[in-house]
């Protein structure tokens, strides 16, 4: 298991939603370029960003300044928001990013998501993001009648690299991450599940250790980062550790 940062754009900011509500925002950084270096130079393996702006308008808001941020890091980033056509993924692909996030294509146009992964076997994840269970769509404006695990379950075996569970109710309170509804998504699908929303310090990734057995490979944080209760360096020591035990346990 790893941790993730993220660098959430919003008006050319690196910002944090309050239960994903475009009117909550903090802002942490005036420029997203520095902050994924930061978070690079604390030990990031990866880093998510979101176009925000991109998510609520439909399309890619934020392309030159998500191309910068690629260029700056040596590590691999994956890029959401706005992405609806096979051309947007095509252009993020070929300026580097490592993985392109679909979400409210998935559950509208599951075709794309199916064709993308064809075109680029291991390159496409599939953004869940839920209230109550059920799928939010258009940066989170609108409320689907699709459960998570329902969404989830139409790509099995359609060669999607991870899923990103995001539970809305829970991102960027300082909750904790909802353990019991992660842990149902991940046991009803064999794809990797990255849980997302809610992470607060340390002993939330604890927390989250059991899961990796049912299929948890990574967890996001943002505010957590931003504010200091919780480090990159110490959330890689935790999963370093924890690793090394379960290699112990095996031998």
């Amino acid at each position: 298991m790893i941790l993730i940062p993220a660098v959430d754009i919003k008006n050319g900011r690196c910002v944090r939603l309050f239960q994903g509500r475009m009117d909550a925002e903090t802002v942490f950084s005036h420029d997203p370029v520095a902050q994924a270096r930061q978070w690079e130079a604390e030990g990031a393996l990866r880093i998510h960003i979101v176009d925000l702006d991109g998510a609520v308008e439909q399309k890619p808001r934020n392309l030159e300044l998500i191309e910068k941020i690629v260029s700056a890091v040596g590590v691999p980033v994956q890029v959401g928001g706005g992405i609806r056509s096979m051309e947007t993924i095509s252009h993020y692909l070929s300026i580097g990013v490592d993985r392109v996030i679909l979400g409210t294509a998935a559950l509208r146009n599951p075709e794309l998501v199916r064709a993308a992964c064809a075109d680029w076997p291991g390159r496409i994840v599939v953004g869940i993001d839920a209230r109550a269970g059920m799928v939010a769509v258009d940066g989170w404006v609108e409320t689907s009648e699709t459960t998570a695990i329902e969404l989830a379950r139409r790509f099995e075996g359609a060669g999607v690299a991870a899923i990103i569970f995001t539970d809305i109710g829970r991102d960027g309170t300082h909750g904790g991450v909802n353990l019991e509804e992660t842990k149902a998504l991940a046991e009803a699908v064999s794809i990797p599940v990255i849980a997302s929303g809610g992470v607060s310090t340390l002993k939330d990734l604890e927390a989250l250790l059991p899961l990796e057995a049912a299929g948890v490979e990574a967890v996001i944080s943002g505010r957590a980062l931003y504010e200091g209760t919780l480090t990159i360096a110490e959330s890689n020591a935790l999963f370093q550790s924890s690793a090394l035990a379960v290699d112990a346990g095996r031998s």
